[in-house]
């Protein structure tokens, strides 16, 4: 399967320098370019694609608010972001608007190649240790309302369970261990997870727990379903 893949950075040279990387792969097709966020926006209506490299900081309109409307109007394409430097805030605002990851600049072209297929499979390219660092950075002062949001309540006590984990930055085999179940099991709660509660990806799980005070930079937060039978 080909993957289209959109390229949004206002600099002619680094977008040329992206299609020629992408270009030598068999199975990666640039299918358009862009060099602003309101273009991006044209792009992704007029031009079907399955990922869109979007850069951070553009004239016109800037690659957070053009991710955000982009995931709100459907599925595709999914929007990596690339950024400058590590940690960047507007990084992490993309993340919150939809983006299913970011990258920096200055990785090597094997890893750009990596994210693309990645976010292609449905897969956030950010680790969780990092997605959790992230966060803990942009959040250390998080309001706890000492009551579980309301779409908490569609989930069981141990979707509850594997959700805050998650949102802890722990991989399916780390949750699986901590659980005591199976990796598979860690999967299919994780998938039900995703659908009730209309998230995409992992990184949109730690920022849920994150907003929501089910999962705070310090830890989980207390008095959580830690103590309630499994179902």
């Amino acid at each position: 399967m080909t993957i289209r893949v959109l390229l949004v950075d206002d600099q002619d040279l680094v977008r040329a320098g992206f299609a020629m990387v992408l270009r030598s792969q068999p199975d990666i097709e640039v299918a358009g370019e862009a060099a602003d966020g309101r273009a991006a926006l044209r792009l992704a209506r007029e031009c079907p694609a399955d990922v869109m490299v979007m850069d951070v900081r553009m004239p016109e309109l800037d690659g957070v608010a053009a991710t955000r409307e982009i995931c709100r109007a459907g599925e595709r394409p999914r929007v990596l972001i690339l950024t400058t430097f590590d940690l960047d805030e507007y990084a992490y605002a993309a993340l919150r608007a939809g983006a299913s990851g970011f990258l920096l600049k200055s990785a090597p072209p094997e890893e750009l190649l990596y994210a693309i297929r990645c976010v292609h499979n449905g897969d956030s390219i950010v680790a969780p240790s990092t997605t959790r660092r992230l966060i803990g950075r942009f959040l250390p002062h998080l309001p706890d309302t000492g009551e579980p949001p309301p779409d908490l309540a569609d989930l069981t006590a141990r979707e509850r369970e594997v959700l805050a984990q998650a949102g802890c930055g722990l991989s399916n085999t780390e949750i699986a261990g901590l659980l005591t179940i199976s990796e598979a099991t860690v999967k299919t709660h994780i998938g039900h997870i995703m659908a009730k509660l209309g998230l995409r990806d992992r990184i949109q799980i730690v920022v849920y727990t994150y907003e929501t005070g089910l999962v705070t930079p310090q830890g989980r937060r207390p008095g959580n379903d830690r103590d309630r039978k499994p179902v």
